[in-house]
């Protein structure tokens, strides 16, 4: 138990958190009202380093390094997931090691690099908790893995151009005038999160162009992420998060706007900028086609469509805090006919994050229904579940 509760404050640490996010984000010509970010240290205890920083980006700070280093929570804070946040907040040698390393990173990008963040925590970890000092020599001798560059710059000689892969991909989701006539719908299945053993209720609610709202049914209360079209919320038991209910902004109010948008094919075009690409590549035993478009802070989204079937395989993407992009990789399967509709889309999702590890696999949906604009509404903090004596 212990554990799950440490996994799932991981959870909390990006969107999501998650997150998982202070851009003022426009939408349909209208500029979103800022909504006011507290700072770290107005709502945890003990913060020495990342002073002046907003609460969902040292969350996600947090998630960076837990990232970075292949770790959860617990390796640097004390409590195993119980205690509470007061736990949390004590300091271990860790956690004062942390601190040196961060003010180790800055320095180095200031003195170096003119503040520009080119050295994080990832450049001497990479997935280590221990920086490795020597090579290793069967990496050092193997052949050049190929990949996708981080950032699609232009076309592939011979490739498609991003325009034609998205109009591959409406064609295959259903074409153009049944993708128009599907404005809404309800979905009910299951969600297993990073560490847990057992699945739990999941619910969505969709409403064209750019509503959406994500519930799951978790044993300590409900754990919800709305977006109305132009503002959105996280919402969380208060044993995941000292925040229980919150405001996304920047990066993670964009990811939420993101996924709102690719609910509904028909809105890919618009949802993302600049596009680039395509550029082909492999995952797995499939070839993919990758573009990239950018979102309104000028953030990278890199979309992989199977070369065969047209349809979406991968969103990657990013959210940003004081000391390294964060990354989100979401993987879509199992496409299917949404009732007769003649609209495919993904009845199971996996999301990668911020060592994080979730699926939801969908059971039901529920296509072109009335959805209550109040399922799009701030969502009230979490009511807390009565403890077992």
């Amino acid at each position: 138990m212990k554990l799950r509760a440490s996994r799932l404050i991981v959870r909390a640490l990006g969107t999501t958190a998650a997150i998982f996010f202070t851009t003022i984000a426009l939408i349909a010509g209208q500029a979103t009202p800022p909504q006011h970010q507290p700072m770290a240290e107005e709502v945890f205890k003990n913060i020495q380093v990342l002073k002046g920083v907003p609460a969902d980006e040292f969350l996600g700070s947090m998630g960076f390094i837990a990232n970075a280093l292949a770790v959860n929570c617990t390796y640097c804070h004390v409590g195993e997931g119980g205690g509470g946040w007061d736990e949390y907040a004590k300091d271990t040698d860790k956690k004062e090691m942390a601190r040196k390393m961060m003010v180790m990173m800055n320095t180095i990008n200031k003195t170096y690099f003119g503040g520009t963040r080119r050295v994080t925590c990832v450049s001497c970890h990479n997935g280590a908790n221990r920086p490795k000092t020597t090579t290793n020599m069967a990496v050092y001798y193997r052949a050049t893995p190929t990949d996708e560059p981080d950032d699609i710059l232009r076309q592939a000689p011979g490739a498609p151009s991003a325009e034609q892969v998205i109009d591959k991909y409406l064609a295959a989701s259903g074409g153009a005038e049944r993708l128009a006539a599907f404005t809404s719908f309800v979905a009910k299945g299951t969600y297993l999160g990073y560490g847990e053993a057992e699945k739990r209720p999941f619910e969505v609610y969709a409403k064209a162009p750019g509503q959406r709202t994500e519930i799951t049914h978790t044993l300590s209360g409900d754990s919800t992420i709305t977006y109305d079209g132009r503002l959105g919320w996280t919402s969380m038991p208060e044993a995941f998060s000292p925040l229980p209910t919150r405001a996304l902004a920047g990066t993670e109010l964009e990811g939420a706007k993101l996924d709102a948008a690719l609910s509904f094919p028909g809105q890919l075009k618009q949802a993302l900028k600049t596009w680039r690409g395509a550029i082909p590549a492999t995952m797995g035993d499939h070839d993919v086609q990758v573009i990239q478009g950018n979102t309104e802070s000028g953030l990278p989204v890199k979309l992989y469509f199977d070369d065969e079937s047209g349809l979406l395989m991968r969103q990657v993407r990013y959210t940003e805090t004081p000391i390294g992009r964060n990354s989100w990789e979401i993987d879509y399967d199992d496409y299917r006919n949404v009732g007769n509709t003649g609209v495919k889309m993904p009845f199971k999702w996996r999301v990668l994050w911020q060592s994080g590890d979730t699926t939801v696999e969908l059971t039901d949906v529920q296509p072109n229904v009335t959805v209550d604009a109040a399922r799009f509404a701030r969502p009230p903090a979490p009511a807390a579940r009565p403890r077992t004596p």
